[in-house]
This record gives structure tokens, sequence and C-alpha cells, in this order.
């Protein structure tokens, strides 16, 4: 810092080069896309991935304390499918990655995850839905996050 007598540099969004990458995870193809243009990212940046899903705790499920326990248990699972196939996609890659897991709602857990890690970029997939739609999380993000999102198709 020019003219400053501080020696320890504050984080910096954008600055030259990446040094994390969140990416928005939920077993969809749109969101392995995403996983595999990012990891590819983060190699050449030599930049931290980081796999997030977010279960999503808004359902009718929540609502009762079996439909918690049923939907958990499901998310759970999901988790571990997750985690096999990132396994399987990334032990060729040679970067480093963390796999997290959080409850509450997705654009929200994406953006705090990105804080908790400094990343400098969150990476989602479009929608499955058809007629243009970006779908609510990647919408969320473009609109409220205050570090650059990048919607893979």
């Amino acid at each position: 810092m020019a003219g400053g007598d501080s020696t320890e540099q504050g984080f910096e969004i954008g600055k030259d080069g990446l040094g994390g990458i969140v990416v928005g995870m939920d077993g969809s193809p749109a969101s392995f896309h995403a996983a595999a243009w990012a990891a590819g990212l983060a190699r050449r940046e030599r930049a931290r991935l980081v796999l997030v899903y977010i279960e999503a705790v808004g359902g009718v499920a929540y609502w009762s304390p079996m439909g918690v326990a049923v939907a958990s248990e499901a998310a759970q699972s999901l988790v571990e499918e997750l985690k096999k196939e990132v396994v399987a996609h990334l032990e060729w890659v040679d970067i480093s990655w963390d796999f997290v897991h959080q409850r509450g709602d997705p654009a929200v857990g994406l953006e705090q995850v990105a804080e908790q890690y400094r990343a400098d970029l969150i990476v989602v997939g479009r929608s499955r839905r058809r007629g243009g739609l970006l779908g609510t999380v990647p919408a969320t993000l473009v609109v409220d996050a205050v570090r650059p999102v990048v919607v893979v198709p």
C-alpha cells in the first residue's frame, strides 16, 4: 500500500489470478458441467476448488420431525453419491479441493461458503428449466453476490 505503514494486506476480490472457486452442486448434469469447467479453471489458475451442496430446508418434508429425518437421510445419501462422483472425476486433476455440505438457502449458502473460503468466484450450472430462465439460485447470485458469478450451461 502506497504511503501506508500497514504490512498486512486485506483480502481482495478480483486480484491478479484466482485463489479459490466455489461451485454449487445439486447432482444435476448442469452442476457437473459447472464443476468440470471450474476444475479446469482451478487447475490453470492453481486455485482451490470448493464443491458445495446446500440442502434446501424449505420444502414440505421439513414440516414434521419424521419428514426432517427422511429428508436428511435422503440428502446424506445424495451427498455420499456426489462425493463419489467428484472423487472419480477429480482424481486425475492436480488441484486442491474440498467438499462442503450445509443446510439452508442455496444462494445464501454458496455466498457464505465463498466468504468463508475467501473465494474469488462462484460457479453454478444453469437451471434445468426451459425458456431461457436461469432458475432461482443462479438468478439470485447474479443479482446479489459480492463476487463474480459464472453460470455454466
